[in-house]
């Protein structure tokens, strides 16, 4: 057993060395010092400093894109024996909090809630039997001992136990106001049977992790107007006139002709790349398959023209430097938008090799 400062974040498999690169980008230019730690396809980096504490509050969850979770170090334990696995996850509580309860604790139980957790990867996934029973049991053991509240507290700081390994787990610390409230850090969405294609998923995903729900009610009201460009055959045009937005649905090929009995969309054969409104609207949508630095300049130009007021939209990233080419596009896609917006990006569990963007010319 060993005590680690650092952070644990979940991400893509594949996509490790994406993440590794953010984290020590990001962490060097905070002025904090530490290294990334990872393996190619694990779905897991470890990020670990001196200063887990102030790492994590210098690293906050929102600004991460190619993390799904961040979460704080507190041990991580090898060799765990099969028989007995939960007495050095307490001991490792204890010593962890001979140093201070988390923040956010207050009193009574240190932790509101538990997540037992496992890679979502193809080595990941044998694990998740285990997560699932040794949760079971660890639950109430917590509890008798003080360490987990009584009735789960999403409030209160969360610990996470996550098995990289039969006999390898990490324990760690989320705070609820600068983590994902999910596990692994993915939605589970359901593919409606209405849906053209699964890739209304992405736009269902986006609006829910990339607005808080303020912003979703707010933003997303009955009458707004909205363009979706490279339309078809529909899935993000599907998913507004769920809100009850009025769509112009911009391209060339052909759209499923259930979105028509709304009411709410209106057909534009035309480039998605050439087209634009007469007059501002509220909301943009794009989802067009080309090189991502021609996307982030098409989308700077809507905002600079006052096209439109908010957007969504991916990048496909290439299948080297993606993390070089994720920092190239998004400055240029601020440099060339003219005003200042409200930038938020991730990849999203629904995505693949691409990056999902919401900006606004709201200010947070």
């Amino acid at each position: 057993m060993n005590g680690v400062e650092g952070l644990l974040c979940w991400c893509r498999a594949g996509f490790e060395p994406e993440l590794a690169a953010e984290l020590t980008e990001r962490a060097a230019a905070a002025g904090i010092a530490g290294y990334a730690r990872t393996e190619r396809d694990s779905g897991v980096v470890l990020f670990l400093s001196e200063d887990g504490a102030e790492a994590a509050r210098a690293l906050r969850f929102a600004s991460l894109i190619f993390a799904r979770q961040k979460l704080r170090l507190i041990a991580e334990l090898r060799g765990l024996d099969a028989k007995d696995r939960i007495a050095p996850m307490v001991e490792a509580l204890e010593a962890h909090a001979a140093g201070g309860m988390p923040e956010g604790a207050g009193r009574g139980a240190p932790y509101g809630t538990l997540m037992v957790e496992h890679p979502d990867s193809d080595a990941g996934k044998p694990l998740a039997g285990l997560a699932r029973s040794f949760g079971n049991a660890l639950r109430p053991a917590l509890r008798k001992g003080g360490w987990l509240s009584a009735q789960d507290d999403a409030r209160r700081p969360r610990l996470h136990v996550c098995f990289l390994a039969g006999d390898h787990a990490v324990l760690a610390i989320a705070d609820p106001r600068d983590a994902s409230p999910w596990p692994l850090g993915i939605p589970r969405l359901k593919m409606h049977p209405d849906a053209p294609s699964r890739s209304a998923l992405k736009l269902e995903e986006a609006l829910l992790t990339l607005l808080d729900a303020d912003e979703r009610e707010r933003l997303l009201r009955p009458g707004m107007r909205a363009a979706d460009l490279g339309a078809a055959p529909g899935g993000w045009t599907w998913v507004l006139t769920r809100h009850g937005l009025r769509v112009s649905a911009v391209d060339n090929g052909p759209l499923r002709a259930h979105l028509f009995d709304t009411g709410l969309v209106e057909h534009l054969r035309a480039d998605g790349f050439r087209w634009h409104p007469a007059a501002s609207l509220d909301w943009m949508v794009c989802d067009m398959v080309e090189q991502p630095s021609r996307v982030a300049a098409r989308m700077a130009e809507w905002f600079r023209e006052g096209w439109c007021r908010h957007a969504v939209f991916n990048l496909k990233l290439p299948m080297k430097k993606r993390w070089q080419e994720t920092r190239l596009c998004l400055d240029r896609f601020a440099a060339e938008a003219g005003k200042p917006l409200t930038v938020r990006a991730r990849q999203l569990y629904h995505d693949r090799e691409e990056i999902t963007i919401f900006a606004t010319t709201e200010r947070a």
